[in-house]
């Protein structure tokens, strides 16, 4: 695709969302259910995924772990994106390639330490790039796929998170809200 097929394709989007903007506004999902032992079956859309302990916290490793997961999700979103960013630019790309990594202290997930976070401390995020794009286009390439990557403006500018629970009472559900932080 170049430039102008991806701008021919997103110009209609645009125009609508810029006449209807509560059209741009999408509700993405994804669901699970509990799985044997401790795991949990996700449903990616394209295929099932075992998600389950990490072996730092006694899962045996063959299911996938959450955390890669997220750092999976970031870097498939900040690919796309840069590819979507380069051929708006009109940046050619002979290859790219991404790798996310990010710092866990597992001491905290296992509630081992109240002053040790849970989750990621650190997370960053690589770009190799073969290009002949000069460095002024390589700094708006990777501006602009910042920007515009959900995950990493996701991960960047947490949203407010709110859990529900329903509980099911003699086979009927039943909904109970709690804000969440």
């Amino acid at each position: 695709m170049n430039s102008e097929g991806l701008r021919a394709i997103q110009a209609p989007l645009k125009e609508r969302y810029r006449e209807t903007p509560e059209a741009a506004m999408i509700t993405l999902s994804a669901q699970g259910r509990i799985g044997e032992g401790v795991s949990c079956k996700i449903e990616t859309g394209k295929a099932l995924v075992v998600a389950g302990l990490h072996p730092a916290t006694g899962g045996s490793g063959l299911a996938a772990c959450s955390g890669d997961m997220l750092l999976e999700a970031l870097v498939a979103c900040a690919g796309v994106t840069l590819n979507a960013v380069a051929t708006a630019l009109g940046i050619e790309l002979r290859d790219a390639s991404l790798r996310a990594e990010g710092d866990l202290d597992f001491r905290g997930t296992l509630g081992l330490s109240k002053e040790v976070p849970v989750g990621f401390q650190h997370i960053r995020l690589e770009f190799t790039l073969d290009t002949d794009a000069s460095e002024e286009q390589l700094a708006t390439l990777l501006r602009l796929t910042e920007r515009y990557c959900v995950v990493y403006q996701t991960l960047a500018r947490p949203p407010a998170l709110a859990v529900t629970r329903k509980a099911v009472i003699d086979h009927v559900s039943h909904e109970i809200i709690a804000d969440g932080h």
